[in-house]
């Protein structure tokens, strides 16, 4: 059943590395992260599962020690996801990882475990296609929920990517409505509003988190978590949540 949640952005900005000089602007943002995962910690569960979009190539289920990597940012920074545990599920041979490399979004997951030493449960991670339909991802959600006695959930996604000109998806006025009925549904835990996201316009709006979002919301069904919205903030265009369950 599933004993805690952390909602997390994703962008590679978070990895100060990356954002360089603009590395400030996103302290607020990596805080708010680090608190959620306190959050995650405290739950003491017995498996922690990282879920986040995906492009095709890094769909499915990845295991603990699967590697990513910031290196096409130009920095020299490589993560393995959940470092210094055991593998998941306490399977022999795949503390190493396999062969596919962590998508964007679960490498940043990945960094964040790293960045604030999560050393509790083991971990696995599930890359997740932005065209999921809902019930998809809900049922998907309810299957993870029953992995162990205890699951927690770090969901990685962002909001709308539209909601400034110079933003990537340049501006759209249904932006900011979608993101503030999000950051609403994500703080309450309210399940309902989570499951009635439209997936279309979530897509036109860039939106990443969507599909995890709802995974999240299947595998809450029975828990009876209570939400709390941490930062909500929309630097370069794009809306970042961060929230937590418990």
């Amino acid at each position: 059943m599933l004993a805690a949640a952390a909602v997390c952005p994703c962008p590679p900005l978070l990895v100060p590395e990356v954002a360089a000089g603009a590395a400030p602007e996103l302290d607020a943002v990596r805080a708010a992260c680090a608190d959620a995962l306190g959050v995650l910690a405290a739950a003491r569960p017995d498996l922690l599962l990282v879920i986040g979009p995906a492009e095709q190539s890094g769909r499915g289920v990845f295991p603990q020690g699967s590697r990513g990597t910031f290196r096409g940012y130009g920095v020299g920074i490589d993560v393995h996801l959940g470092a210094t545990g055991r593998p998941a599920g306490g399977r022999a041979g795949e503390g190493t990882g396999g062969e596919r490399e962590l998508p964007g979004s679960l490498a940043v997951g990945a960094w964040l475990l790293e960045r604030y030493g999560w050393a509790g449960a083991p971990v696995e991670a599930l890359g997740v296609g932005e065209p999921l339909e809902t019930e998809r991802c809900v049922a998907t959600g309810r299957e993870l929920a029953g992995r162990a006695a205890r699951v927690a959930m770090l969901v990685m996604g962002d909001a709308s990517a539209c909601r400034t000109l110079k933003a990537p998806g340049y501006l759209d006025e249904r932006a900011a409505p979608f993101d503030a009925e999000a950051a609403r549904a994500l703080g309450t835990a309210d399940l309902a509003a989570i499951r009635e996201l439209d997936a279309g316009l979530a897509h036109r709006l860039k939106v990443s988190g969507r599909a995890p979002w709802q995974v999240l919301a299947g595998a809450a069904e029975h828990a009876d978590l209570a939400g709390e919205l941490l930062h909500e903030g929309a630097p370069y265009g794009v809306c970042y949540l961060v929230a937590t369950w418990s």
